[in-house]
């Protein structure tokens, strides 16, 4: 019996857009064998890989920081019908160890990151692509307030990675990409209405899959 191809779900935005609160509604309202979620966040160079710039500082959030051929490979190995298996990313945490992640086929495939649609063979697969998009000042509070407390960064080194590298790369590469999207979500203050429109999209993708 031939592999019925699966469908494929894109959604990318700025860092603290609000993507990860749309995620964890999507996981809460699906099961993990009619929706698997792969974030590229997990696709990060090792730090040894990574080229420091003139200050030893590494940007994370320019494409060549990521393994982004990988991705490309291990969507495709999926879309073949075979199981995957990435590690965890620990935003190197030296005490942290990683988890390894197993991916098994679903009906609905959910790839998530800043730069997904920036390489064009990843976004070639997909059947939609969604955008979470934020106002700038909005999206650097929700940063400090994240990085601080989930990452353990300082304000100082949030900050100066903000107007280093995450604000002019998301100028250059993601902003861009917003063009190409088949939904913009404006995420200034909630996204709940959008969310819940995400959520019956797929319903009805998943019932005319079987």
């Amino acid at each position: 019996m031939k592999h019925k191809k699966a469908y494929i779900v894109g959604i990318c935005g700025g860092s603290a857009s609000g993507k990860t609160y749309l995620l964890n509604e999507l996981l809460k309202n699906f099961q993990p064998d009619e929706c698997a979620l792969i974030s590229q966040d997990n696709y990060y160079k090792p730090k040894k890989d990574q080229i420091p710039n003139e200050e030893g500082l590494i940007n994370f959030d320019h494409p060549d920081s990521l393994d982004l051929d990988k991705f490309v490979r291990d969507v495709q190995r999926l879309l073949r019908g075979e199981t995957i298996q990435i590690q965890e990313y620990t935003f190197n945490k030296e005490s942290a160890t990683p988890a390894v992640f197993t991916y098994s086929p679903t009906p609905v495939i959910i790839l998530e990151g800043i730069l997904i649609y920036h390489k064009k063979e990843l976004a070639d697969m997909m059947d939609l692509k969604i955008f979470v998009d934020a106002d700038e000042h909005i999206r650097l509070t929700r940063r400090l307030i994240r990085d601080i407390k989930e990452r353990d960064y300082s304000y100082e080194d949030t900050l100066r990675d903000y107007n280093k590298f995450v604000a002019p790369m998301y100028a250059q590469f993601v902003e861009p990409t917003k063009k190409q999207c088949d939904i913009i979500i404006p995420n200034n203050h909630h996204m709940k209405a959008a969310t819940q429109v995400i959520i019956n999209h797929i319903r009805t993708i998943l019932e005319t899959s079987h």
